[in-house]
């Protein structure tokens, strides 16, 4: 009994002498380096003789005898979005008067990009502020909403009505109150419309994404019963009005809100969507499609629905790149 504890604390007492050549060389071998092109993913393979840490290895070492380490660099190169977008939105042409921005956020990877900074009308997507707005300002008062805000908020979300968002956007106190959430809530290009002139609140693509993580995402000034409620409004638009930011999407996931004004002085079409697809490639993308200048509103849908599709379509392919970028630094 004594000689087989003794054999066993003389087998503990090499194995903790063999620990810190273990130790050493995974410590050699497990190498990460940034480069000027991205980042690169040294993959090791360490046998069981010891290897010296003296020097640490290159890009390609070897050592023969007892041990042997092989170090095969894998460098991911980094992508810059926004030129990813821009370079996308190359394949959408506007024609005459017509100008489009577009914002757009992988879900998965929280990378995002946005083209064009230029203000825009936001016609009937601001209706979803004006909810965000109203349901903010009920939490802050410790309420909820009444039987007649919510009979509002639904005909105003899902069928675009103009004197439910009419009536919301009076119990908000019209653009100050507006302004005031929109500052909590980290927009910082938009200003409510004078008067009751709600639909030429001045937003831009950047800012209606801020808006759109504020009613998606994780860190929000919204309560997760408030934002559930704004989603499933957004998951219900009246047929004839799920156009837009769907035209990206894998059938019908999607939740939406769109808008269309035509401007009295010139005739021309304000045509906006925002809301949230899920693509081809199974990713969730939070999109904001903007544009005015169209001769029709049928004109302004495909001028939104292409540039949505680029910009999503241009998110999935470097997410897939990427991917197997990642794949190749761990095969």
């Amino acid at each position: 009994m004594e000689s087989s504890r003794a054999a066993r604390r003389d087998h503990r007492a090499r194995s903790s002498r063999r620990r810190p050549l273990l130790y050493t060389a995974l410590a050699s071998v497990a190498v990460v380096g940034g480069t000027a092109a991205g980042t690169v993913y040294v993959k090791a393979q360490a046998h069981s003789g010891p290897v010296s840490s003296s020097a640490a290895p290159s890009a390609s070492a070897s050592a023969s005898g007892s041990g042997e380490a092989t170090v095969e660099p894998v460098t991911q190169p980094t992508v810059d979005y926004d030129e990813l977008l821009s370079e996308a939105m190359k394949s959408v042409t506007p024609a005459g008067d017509q100008k489009v921005s577009v914002a757009v956020l992988d879900v998965d990877s929280g990378e995002s990009a946005t083209y064009g900074g230029t203000a825009f009308d936001t016609a009937s997507i601001v209706k979803v502020d004006i909810l965000a707005t109203l349901l903010l300002q009920a939490q802050d008062a410790g309420r909820q909403l009444t039987t007649t805000e919510k009979s509002y908020a639904t005909t105003m979300i899902e069928n675009s009505d103009n004197n439910s968002a009419s009536a919301l956007w009076r119990i908000i106190g019209k653009a100050g109150g507006l302004d005031a959430a929109n500052k909590k809530f980290g927009l910082t290009g938009t200003a409510g419309g004078d008067d009751m002139l709600w639909g030429l609140t001045q937003t831009t693509a950047a800012d209606q994404l801020t808006l759109l993580q504020q009613v998606f995402g994780d860190d929000s000034k919204l309560s997760s019963a408030s934002q559930s409620y704004i989603q499933g409004l957004m998951g219900q638009i009246e047929a004839d009005q799920q156009w837009g930011v769907s035209a990206a999407a894998d059938g019908a996931k999607w939740k939406l809100k769109n808008g269309w004004l035509a401007r009295s002085t010139t005739g021309l079409w304000d045509v906006n969507s925002i809301g949230k697809v899920t693509g081809t490639d199974g990713n969730e993308y939070l999109v904001a499609v903007l544009s005015k200048g169209s001769t029709t509103q049928a004109k302004g849908i495909s001028l939104i629905e292409a540039a949505a599709k680029a910009g999503v379509a241009a998110f999935a392919d470097a997410s897939g790149s990427s991917t197997s970028a990642s794949a190749s630094a761990t095969d």
